[in-house]
């Protein structure tokens, strides 16, 4: 029999799946803390949670037969998934169990501020009757703009069509082909923010989502603009939006999620045209039975018959070809991370080339390997080889490979050409060092060999003396020591492309200097793992 342990509360459904499998065993002991869990793991071969239990390294150190941790809901960030790849242990998630519910409660919000039924109740349970104050406003006829077209955001603007509003979306991994399939126009996110009559967000907390909608923002919308926040906390700056309200910019909020929470009574909690919910959008009957339902029979069939569904970690190489393989899979990782970090492109077509040595491997793992890299900067979930092709194909993304004979003046060549909706292409490539450590050799028409590891600073000027010492400044005025600089030029275009490496992590406020330097076209401090 193969034991398998629930460490956090779950519905009867759940359990009885778990119950009536053939060769299973189940304990079932909320609450652990993490020494009780790490204490008792060591017994189990799968584990299922929720967000309570904290399975840490130690935990992970512990968990000898563990095979596989199964978590119900979207979030793994009480688990230490590394530390769970690397002991061969797959991680799970229900990724769309909870987005209906998610949308229902973003449309319900964005109900309440139109309609000012927050207000409105308020009023009326203390006794007053001010029907001509509380005017609201209809939502049909109306633009709704869609930040963020995942799971939850399609569903919303399913939802909204319903309603007789026109959608309009950003996301800059799903093509406009894509998007107009679903009835939705595509836009940047510029236009969005200027035509929008009522904005909703729908994207994870990445470094490029962080604070997205701020004072910048705000500006660029209509006046009287609804907002709509069941997303994460830090995707808008909170003061800004309090701002908004107060000047009227803002005509009304809806937030579920905060940067600190519970985030107490806050002047945005308690500003009278915000409706404001303790992060309810998963918290329905109906969402915590489907993801219970849906991970233990993940579980269930991972143990039985080695199926893996919504795995969000890398499986184990086969070990005769984890020595070979690897090396190239960290390159073609790292080049994706490269092209995803510092071409802002709306990607249509990606075609990954395998040259030289590189083209007598098995290809679908360097694949899957620089789509994980290139789509990672995108989502605030663990993107990876085995997910990364689902994610691709859902936005619409085609995805191609190629392998050739020759790798021009390497032993082997590793190339991704990215193909904007536009037609416009963009080209990195790059091979293994003596040390089998990653280089990129090609960043568009510029030549170079430069290290694809650690903190770098990647940057394009204009072809003129005195750029590299001005930058070189800059990073030396804020401690940061640059241990390696590479550099290929564009002479038909007079640019010049560098990459700096750097030992430690570029700060905000370097970064900004060194795009405001003279002769700066463009500068990206970017964290190649």
């Amino acid at each position: 029999m193969v034991r398998v342990l629930v460490s956090d509360s779950l519905s009867r459904g759940g359990l009885e799946i778990l119950e009536t499998a053939p060769g299973i065993e189940f304990d079932y002991k909320p609450g652990l803390s993490e020494e009780k869990l790490a204490s008792v793991i060591a017994a189990y071969a799968g584990l299922v949670i929720r967000s309570g239990s904290r399975v840490t390294a130690k935990v992970i150190e512990a968990a000898r037969k563990l095979r596989v941790i199964g978590r119900a809901g979207v979030g793994v960030d009480n688990v230490d998934v590394p530390a769970a790849s690397r002991r061969g242990i797959v991680v799970m998630n229900t990724p769309t169990g909870n987005a209906v519910t998610t949308a229902e409660h973003a449309l319900s919000l964005l109900f309440a501020v139109a309609r000012k039924i927050g207000q409105a109740d308020a009023t009326m349970k203390q006794g007053r009757w001010e029907k001509r104050k509380l005017e609201g406003r209809e939502l049909s006829g109306k633009t709704l703009g869609i930040i963020g077209l995942g799971n939850v955001g399609r569903i919303v603007a399913d939802r909204a069509q319903g309603l007789r509003m026109h959608v309009i979306a950003f996301d800059p991994v799903v093509t406009a082909a894509r998007a107009a399939e679903l009835g939705i126009e595509l836009v940047t996110l510029r236009d969005l923010l200027r035509r929008a009559d009522a904005v909703t967000i729908h994207t994870p907390l990445t470094p490029e989502t962080r604070n997205i909608v701020n004072d910048a923002a705000i500006e660029k919308m209509k006046k009287g603009v609804l907002l709509i926040n069941t997303a994460r906390g830090g995707v808008c700056d909170e003061e800004a939006v309090l701002r908004g309200l107060e000047s009227g910019k803002v005509g009304g909020a809806g937030f579920d999620v905060f940067l600190q929470e519970p985030p107490g009574l806050t002047d945005l909690v308690r500003h009278p045209a915000v409706v404001a919910t303790p992060h309810l959008g998963a918290s329905t009957e109906e969402a915590q039975e489907r993801v219970a339902l849906e991970i233990c029979e993940q579980v269930v069939a991972y143990l039985t018959t080695g199926t893996i569904s919504n795995s969000i970690n890398v499986p184990s190489v086969p070990g005769e070809m984890a020595s070979v393989l690897g090396p190239y899979t960290m390159l073609a990782r790292r080049l994706g991370q490269f092209i995803g970090a510092v071409e802002q492109v709306n990607a249509k077509t990606i075609l990954v080339e395998c040259g030289g040595e590189a083209a007598a491997l098995p290809s679908g793992p360097i694949v899957n390997a620089a789509l994980a890299g290139l789509l990672a900067a995108f989502f605030d979930s663990p993107v990876n080889e085995v997910n990364a092709p689902v994610l691709a194909r859902d936005r619409g993304i085609e995805v191609r490979e190629l392998r050739t004979p020759q790798a021009g003046a390497f032993a082997s060549m590793l190339t991704i050409t990215l193909t904007a909706s536009d037609g416009q292409q963009t080209v990195v490539g790059g091979t293994l060092g003596s040390d089998r450590s990653p280089h990129l050799v090609r960043w568009g028409s510029c030549e170079m060999d430069a290290s694809l590891a650690g903190p770098v600073l990647v940057m394009k000027n204009a072809d003129r003396p005195g750029v590299i010492g001005t930058i070189g400044t800059i990073l030396g005025e804020n401690d940061i020591n640059v241990s390696r600089m590479q550099m290929g030029l564009d002479t038909r275009a007079g640019e010049a492309a560098s990459v700096w490496s750097l030992d430690s992590a570029l700060t905000p406020e370097a970064l900004t200097r060194i795009r405001c330097a003279r002769d700066v076209g463009s500068a990206y401090g970017v964290v190649l793992t």
